[in-house]
């Protein structure tokens, strides 16, 4: 279904299943999940500035928030809640970087979060940012990633992110496989499968080795290299000379 939104917004909402929703803006997604008990919105959009709202519309059950990480397409309606889950390693960003406020509740690697017979598993990805976090949905054998498995394009540049720490983190995710069968990113086509992972690890290899094309381009005004591999296009910090 199609929901205009106020301030002169838009975006779609997509049921996943009767208790999942996936919610499009033009350049990110975020998504709903209830349980018996609670619902969870995973990431809180960027131009909609009223996530609360639209999570409220579809659930009358008690709402939480957690982000996946803190860049601004992802927090755009924290100010909404009086608190949100979030990992501690994102606070630098999330505070010092973005300027936010607000107070979050620490969730770790491994920490279960259930909403009510569904049990939500949290796995630390770090690389991408220092804080990244993916929701393992145990039950539903789905995997919410957040930006670090996607396929469409992961930004690697900058002083907090980091490449060697986004290939382990890929190859923890893998170490997961057989835990989910759906990947539903914050970026690029959704859902996607599995077998993505082993594919952005092969991209990221070469990465490292500097076996991947890549041009100079500008983003917001940053200089980076923009490398297209075969699972997605990586933009990353100049290399040193």
């Amino acid at each position: 279904m199609n929901k205009e939104l106020s301030m002169g917004t838009s975006c779609k909402i997509i049921p996943i299943n009767a208790n999942t929703y996936r919610i499009e803006e033009e350049n990110v997604r975020f998504f709903l999940l209830t349980g018996t008990k609670e619902a969870l919105l995973i990431d809180s959009g960027m131009m909609v500035h009223n996530a609360r709202e639209i999570a409220e519309s579809l659930t009358n059950l008690p709402l939480k928030l957690l982000n996946t990480h803190a860049d601004p397409d992802h927090i755009g309606s924290n100010h909404e809640f009086a608190s949100f889950y979030m990992h501690p390693a994102e606070a630098s960003n999330y505070y010092n970087t973005q300027k936010k406020a607000g107070a979050f509740i620490p969730v770790e690697e491994g920490q279960i979060l259930d909403l009510g017979d569904r049990p939500l598993e949290i796995i630390a990805l770090p690389g991408h940012t220092p804080g990244s976090i993916a929701v393992l949905d145990v039950q539903n054998r789905a995997l919410f990633s957040g930006d670090p498995i996607q396929d469409g394009t992961i930004y690697l540049f900058g002083v907090q992110r980091e490449l060697h720490a986004y290939l382990l983190s890929l190859k923890k995710a893998g170490r997961y496989r057989d835990r989910f069968d759906v990947i539903y990113p914050s970026h690029g086509s959704c859902p996607v499968s599995p077998d993505l992972i082993p594919a952005l690890c092969r991209d990221a290899e070469k990465l490292l080795m500097r076996q991947l094309p890549g041009e100079k381009i500008l983003i917001h005004g940053y200089p980076v290299i923009r490398y297209d591999g075969k699972a997605a296009a990586y933009l990353c910090d100049l290399p040193m000379t």
